[in-house]
């Protein structure tokens, strides 16, 4: 049976001093599927995901979650529902890997400015479930001996795997990864594609942005591919590693 549609983005466009950095795009995103965007440098994946992230308004176009538009303003679409890692790790100052991934549980809470003010029971209730949240998450990524580490002595793929925690402690229905793997030996993207294919059957979507092409293609339920800020191709992996139009322009021939 085909999952309904999550996310949906019709005509999309974004211009730069007059020129288009994203011409026109279409594609879908089904609940619980991964879909990733591939494309040589400047083909506007990035873009896309700022645009979906509230973080970049369109040009043009519409951006529909469940149907419903989605709105330029970061903090209005992880109210919605939609959680975002980037594409260079951000700092994290002198912040455990716990207290980091506090700070996305906090996006999710909801007890009320009066009640944190007063430690109310209700307050306290809630941080014990902010607590147990966390935890969740740094199990779910396997940091469970780095709780109490300063993120930024981390190795570079752990810090990586906290900011995915950190994302996913927000409870998104949407991940959205900016080239999730950058920085990552083969091994550690191993790991990084079981973790992605983990958020996917615990029932979240991901829309995915990475350069490393045998990545995307093992862990991709399908693929879109940009080019020059217009969508060339779109399919399941197997179809797009056997297109002429995308070997040509991006895989290179020892894809075909």
């Amino acid at each position: 049976m085909t999952s309904p549609v999550l996310l949906e983005v019709r005509q999309l466009g974004r211009d730069f001093g007059g020129l288009a950095a994203v011409g026109s795009v279409d594609f879908t995103v089904a609940a619980g599927s991964i879909k990733a965007l591939i494309g040589p440098n400047g083909a506007g994946k990035t873009t896309i995901l700022s645009m979906v992230a509230g973080a970049l308004p369109p040009s043009r176009g519409q951006i529909l979650l469940d149907g419903r538009a989605l709105p330029s303003s970061a903090h209005a679409v992880v109210s919605r529902g939609v959680a975002r890692t980037f594409q260079l790790v951000r700092p994290f100052g002198e912040m455990t890997v716990l207290d980091t991934i506090l700070v996305g549980c906090h996006l999710r809470g909801g007890a009320g400015w009066l009640a944190s003010a007063l430690r109310s029971p209700a307050q306290r209730r809630e941080e014990r479930c902010l607590r147990d949240r966390a935890w969740e998450m740094i199990r779910a990524v396997g940091l469970e001996g780095r709780a109490g580490t300063i993120v930024t002595s981390l190795p570079y793929g752990e810090q990586r795997l906290v900011e995915i925690a950190r994302a996913l402690a927000t409870g998104p229905r949407l991940l959205l990864l900016d080239e999730p793997g950058a920085g990552l030996d083969a091994s550690e993207q191993r790991c990084l594609a079981a973790l992605v294919d983990r958020v996917r059957a615990g029932g979240v979507a991901v829309l995915l942005v990475d350069h490393h092409i045998d990545f995307v293609l093992d862990v991709a339920d399908d693929v879109v591919v940009l080019c020059h800020g217009e969508r060339l191709a779109e399919g399941p992996p197997d179809a797009i590693r056997r297109d002429p139009a995308v070997v040509a322009a991006y895989l290179g021939e020892e894809a075909a």
